[in-house]
């Protein structure tokens, strides 16, 4: 490839390039500046040509004009420092673009890279994402999420009738998983970096399935068994970990173990106000004050500071004590407070209603695209690799969009559409 004339230029395209993704990558000085350490222009100049959803390396070399065997080599190395995810799948090598979030970020901090300046990296990426509530906007600011909390199934009432279907179990997704690794925990190493990190553990960041191929793959992880998997996963919830997995029924990529302090999901909510950041599970904390003894470890324990302590009238004239209250409504459903409440006073009730979760990762991806106005985007970025069946999915998922969110998505794709026929109906120039 020749020598990039204006590297600032080839930053500015991909950064507008990963704005397009559907979790969304907004302008900012710090987001540059972590572009640049990352990326080189050269870098820069390929990923920003790359789609989000997969596609191979022969019709991406076709696309940039470059020889299939160099445009792999290249993919190979930029996929061993996270920017990019390449899979392969019946004899052929695809890739796609590495979003922010779950992306690169993520890659940058799985592992401990003395090739790169992770202290000044920290900064800059604690800056992007809490320096202003725009990235928390962008990623969450809708109702379909990348990650939904996983309630911890010895928290659930026996005998209980509510049923708890396999992909709601922690222990059933690691247990039918194809395939399971674990890494550093990207969000406690960033921290760890910045002096702000918890006494927790480092490495507990399950991945499974295609997300465990790729991350050992490239690095980023090692592979474990099932029984080493489950292992990590109950050590977690000892240490009063919360459990966030991949928000779709099948094929789930990750389990999270996390804490309230050094999440970033977590943060997303505590912080920035995001309430929805991670997607509830189907159930919610009922607390019994007769039984609450007021020792506050249950509000300690909650990942995301919902439960407070308040104090009630005594009876009899005995001096006033405190009791525990909740925010029902913003609860994630995780039981983390149950196994620390010694006394039965917390309790684990099903919600009124169940809450969405998509089938597959295309679904979720499609749902999140319609939601924060991104379907054309999508649509015209994959749509030469899409058979009908894709399509059909897409407009099942409009039929389900209330009405005014369905035109939001609809107009932005009818422009792309007509714009798209206009420039192919251009004589050559």
């Amino acid at each position: 490839m020749g020598h990039i004339v204006n590297p600032d230029r080839e930053y500015r395209l991909l950064q507008q390039r990963l704005d397009r993704n559907v979790t969304g990558a907004p302008d900012s000085p710090h987001f540059m500046e972590i572009l640049k350490i990352l990326f080189s222009p050269e870098d820069a100049n390929i990923a920003r040509q790359i789609p989000t959803r997969f596609t191979t390396v022969g019709r991406l070399a076709k696309k940039l004009g470059m020889e299939p065997a160099a445009l792999d080599g290249w993919i190979t190395e930029m996929a061993h420092r996270g920017l990019v995810i390449d899979i392969g799948r019946g004899g052929r090598r695809y890739v796609s673009l590495a979003p922010v979030v779950i992306g690169f970020f993520e890659y940058t901090f799985m592992r401990a890279d003395d090739k790169l300046p992770l202290k000044e990296l920290a900064r800059l990426f604690d800056a992007y994402m809490h320096g202003d509530d725009r990235f928390a906007r962008s990623v969450f600011g809708a109702d379909t999420q990348i990650g939904r909390s996983l309630v911890r199934e010895e928290a659930l009432p026996e005998g209980d009738h509510t049923e708890i279907l396999d992909w709601e179990r922690a222990t059933r997704l690691i247990e039918s998983a194809s395939a399971a690794s674990v890494s550093l925990c990207a969000c406690r190493h960033k921290a760890s970096h910045l002096g702000k990190a918890c006494d927790r553990p480092m490495e507990n960041c399950i991945a499974l399935n295609m997300g465990a191929e790729i991350l050992v793959k490239n690095g980023f992880a090692r592979p474990v068994s099932t029984a080493e998997a489950l292992k990590i996963l109950e050590q977690c919830k000892e240490l009063g970990l919360a459990q966030t997995g991949d928000n779709v029924r099948k094929n789930a990529a990750y389990i999270c173990n996390c804490c309230g302090c050094c999440c970033e999901m977590m943060k997303a909510i505590r912080v920035m106000g995001q309430r929805n950041a991670i997607v509830t599970s189907n159930w919610t904390v009922e607390i019994d004050e007769t039984k609450c003894k007021g020792c506050g470890k249950c509000a300690k324990l909650c990942p995301v500071e919902l439960i407070d302590m308040v104090p009630v009238e005594a009876e009899g004239g005995k001096k006033n004590a405190k009791k525990a209250r909740h925010q029902e409504e913003f609860c994630l459903g995780c039981g983390v407070c149950y196994t620390g409440c010694k006394t039965g006073a917390i309790r684990m009730k099903p919600r009124p209603k169940r809450v969405f979760t998509p089938e597959t990762t295309f679904d979720k991806v499609i749902a999140m695209a319609i939601e924060r106005g991104k379907l054309a985007n999508l649509v015209f970025e994959g749509h030469e690799q899409w058979g009908w069946r894709a399509f059909g999915r897409i407009a099942a998922a409009l039929e389900k969009t209330p009405p005014a969110r369905a035109l939001m998505a609809i107009d932005p794709l009818r422009s792309a559409f007509f714009e798209a026929v206009v420039r192919k109906a251009k004589p050559p120039t």
